[in-house]
């Protein structure tokens, strides 16, 4: 029944047309009888009630061409936009017929494809991150291996001769001595291997940075007192140049305090015999400069942009000297550029002075 009501009802296009072809027929014998009635010989009736007509038609063609034409053209419009996939398309009929209702579900199914292809770019995007990032974390673990296996040979090699002279040693000075040896390569592969696996962990992300604010002057203070004052048998002449008031910072306070540490101990292990550490941190507008000279050997210019790389090692014993990791320098450009910080390095006429930029805080 209800069905029946839609078809016959007086919103439906066949409604329209029915009246509508109703409504020309009885104008058409109107006219006619007009024309008949009219004080004029049969000709000019004639004429008179072909005119008539044709006003009637013309009507008629305007009529059905916005009932009916008009909303077929924008419907075959937009069926065509979505078949080029092109679900922006938007049929504009706002009539209560079936065409209205025609526009109004292709609406809906172009609204509704538009959302899940949306959603799909999305989802392939993710894919393809997820991909990448899968290719990263396996370059990264091959290169792990690689650099792992490159740098255990030495210590390995060193363990391996050692342990064998031990065994066939007698004297007991000399076990000692052995032993010493094997200690000191057991120590340099655990803290390469340590190094390794934190520096690793933050270029891939799986380590995320912390903030707090703390003072920045005061872990200078503490880091390098531990390192460059507390050290008897020292062989260098340490000077430095801190501001007055505190310096805050918003950072990781452990990296920074990794940053530090690497960068002091390289200028310690590439200083010259009675030779000068200076140290100097200077403050800007909301910025600080941290500088660290030790004086020595320069390091090539060719050398300069590869020495923050993993085991470098170039011909000057600034680069990555064999006593420690070789890995301390690569971490302190990691961090840093997590942080999108300013660090460099340069030649001076008697040393190399390292530097970095941080931005303060009240």
């Amino acid at each position: 029944m209800k069905k029946k009501s839609r078809i016959f009802g007086l919103g439906t296009v066949r409604k329209k047309v029915f009246l509508l072809s109703k409504l020309v027929g009885g104008i058409m014998i109107l006219f006619y009888i007009m024309a008949e009635e009219l004080p004029v010989n049969g000709i000019l009736g004639f004429w008179i009630w072909f005119t008539l007509l044709i006003i009637v038609v013309t009507g008629v063609d305007a009529m059905l061409g916005r009932f009916i034409s008009r909303p077929l053209n924008s419907i075959k419009d937009t069926a065509e936009k979505m078949a080029q996939l092109d679900f922006s398309a938007y049929c504009d009929i706002k009539t209560k017929d079936e065409f209205g209702e025609l526009a109004h579900s292709l609406n809906i199914m172009s609204a509704n494809l538009q959302e899940a292809l949306r959603k799909l770019e999305i989802a392939n995007t993710q894919l393809e991150k997820d991909v990448a990032q899968e290719r990263l974390l396996l370059a990264e673990r091959k290169e792990l291996v690689d650099s792992l296996s490159h740098e255990m040979k030495t210590p390995l090699g060193i363990i391996q001769a050692y342990t064998e002279g031990l065994k066939d040693e007698r004297d007991d000075t000399k076990k000692l001595q052995y032993m010493d040896v094997i200690l000191s390569a057991t120590e340099r592969m655990n803290s390469m291997i340590v190094s390794l696996l934190d520096l690793s962990a933050l270029e891939s992300g799986a380590i995320k940075l912390s903030e707090e604010r703390f003072d920045f002057i005061e872990l200078v203070e503490t880091v390098a007192g531990r390192l460059l004052i507390d050290t008897p048998n020292a062989n260098y002449h340490f000077s430095y140049e801190l501001p007055a008031e505190k310096i805050y910072i918003y950072a990781d306070k452990h990296r920074i305090e990794q940053v530090l540490d690497n960068l002091i101990e390289n200028a310690k292990k590439n200083v010259s015999t009675a030779g000068e550490i200076r140290l100097v941190v200077s403050k800007g507008k909301n910025m600080l400069r941290f500088t660290i000279y030790n004086q020595g050997k320069l390091i090539p210019e060719k050398d300069l942009p590869k020495i923050w790389m993993k085991f470098y090692r170039g011909d000057s014993p600034q680069s990555n000297s064999r006593s420690g990791s070789g890995l301390g320098l690569a971490i302190v450009a990691q961090v840093l550029s997590m942080y999108k910080a300013d660090y460099g390095v340069k030649n001076l006429p008697k040393g190399v002075e390292f530097s970095f930029q941080f931005p303060t805080t009240a």
